[in-house]
Protein backbone atom coordinates (compact mmCIF):
# COMPACT_ATOMS: atom_id res chain seq x y z
CA UNK A 1 0.00 0.00 0.00
CA UNK A 2 2.15 2.34 -1.06
CA UNK A 3 1.17 6.10 -1.87
CA UNK A 4 3.63 7.35 -4.62
CA UNK A 5 1.07 9.79 -5.41
CA UNK A 6 1.84 12.43 -2.73
CA UNK A 7 5.52 12.61 -3.97
CA UNK A 8 4.64 12.94 -7.59
CA UNK A 9 2.10 15.84 -6.17
CA UNK A 10 5.04 17.32 -4.64
CA UNK A 11 7.01 16.62 -7.45
CA UNK A 12 4.44 18.47 -9.77
CA UNK A 13 4.33 21.21 -7.21
CA UNK A 14 8.04 21.51 -8.07
CA UNK A 15 7.56 22.09 -11.88
CA UNK A 16 4.67 24.81 -10.98
CA UNK A 17 6.86 26.93 -8.73
CA UNK A 18 8.22 29.13 -11.46
CA UNK A 19 4.71 29.95 -12.48
CA UNK A 20 3.62 30.42 -8.74
CA UNK A 21 6.85 32.60 -8.37
CA UNK A 22 5.98 34.62 -11.42
CA UNK A 23 2.05 35.07 -10.69
CA UNK A 24 3.44 36.78 -6.75
CA UNK A 25 5.27 39.15 -9.06
CA UNK A 26 8.83 38.11 -9.65
CA UNK A 27 9.15 38.41 -13.10
CA UNK A 28 12.16 38.12 -15.89
CA UNK A 29 12.09 41.95 -15.74
CA UNK A 30 12.41 42.54 -12.15
CA UNK A 31 9.77 43.15 -9.52
CA UNK A 32 6.53 44.17 -10.42
CA UNK A 33 5.19 47.17 -8.68
CA UNK A 34 2.23 46.79 -6.15
CA UNK A 35 2.64 42.66 -6.15
CA UNK A 36 3.28 40.46 -3.48
CA UNK A 37 6.82 40.34 -4.53
CA UNK A 38 7.44 44.58 -3.88
CA UNK A 39 5.75 43.76 -0.51
CA UNK A 40 7.83 41.04 0.60
CA UNK A 41 11.24 43.15 -1.23
CA UNK A 42 10.11 46.54 0.68
CA UNK A 43 9.16 44.33 4.25
CA UNK A 44 13.01 43.14 3.69
CA UNK A 45 14.18 45.92 3.15
CA UNK A 46 12.31 47.60 5.98
CA UNK A 47 14.03 44.86 8.20
CA UNK A 48 16.98 45.30 7.55
CA UNK A 49 17.65 49.03 7.67
CA UNK A 50 17.58 49.50 3.54
CA UNK A 51 18.71 46.47 2.12
CA UNK A 52 17.81 42.98 1.12
CA UNK A 53 20.02 40.07 2.68
CA UNK A 54 21.89 38.02 -0.46
CA UNK A 55 20.34 34.35 -0.32
CA UNK A 56 17.56 35.60 1.88
CA UNK A 57 14.57 33.92 0.14
CA UNK A 58 13.06 37.14 -1.15
CA UNK A 59 16.81 38.01 -2.90
CA UNK A 60 16.67 34.26 -4.39
CA UNK A 61 12.83 34.49 -5.59
CA UNK A 62 13.52 36.98 -8.38
CA UNK A 63 15.84 34.89 -9.65
CA UNK A 64 13.65 32.06 -9.91
CA UNK A 65 10.86 34.13 -11.51
CA UNK A 66 13.10 35.29 -13.99
CA UNK A 67 15.46 31.94 -14.85
CA UNK A 68 13.15 29.39 -13.25
CA UNK A 69 14.50 26.00 -12.41
CA UNK A 70 16.48 24.04 -15.20
CA UNK A 71 14.87 20.84 -16.47
CA UNK A 72 17.55 18.91 -15.04
CA UNK A 73 17.03 19.78 -11.65
CA UNK A 74 13.09 19.49 -12.29
CA UNK A 75 13.63 16.23 -13.65
CA UNK A 76 16.03 15.41 -10.44
CA UNK A 77 14.36 17.07 -7.62
CA UNK A 78 10.75 15.15 -9.25
CA UNK A 79 12.20 11.63 -9.19
CA UNK A 80 13.52 12.32 -5.76
CA UNK A 81 10.09 13.56 -4.14
CA UNK A 82 8.60 10.67 -5.52
CA UNK A 83 10.45 8.06 -4.22
CA UNK A 84 10.35 10.29 -0.63
CA UNK A 85 6.74 10.59 -0.95
CA UNK A 86 6.72 7.10 -1.71
CA UNK A 87 8.75 6.05 0.94
CA UNK A 88 6.57 8.37 3.96
CA UNK A 89 3.39 7.02 2.72
CA UNK A 90 3.92 3.98 2.36
CA UNK A 91 1.42 1.77 5.10
CA UNK A 92 3.14 -0.20 7.89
Amino acid sequence: CRRWWNGAAIGLALLGAPAIVSALGFKAGGVTAGSAAAKMMSAAAIATSGGVAAGSIVAVLPWLGAAGLPVVAQMGLTSILTLLGAAVGACL
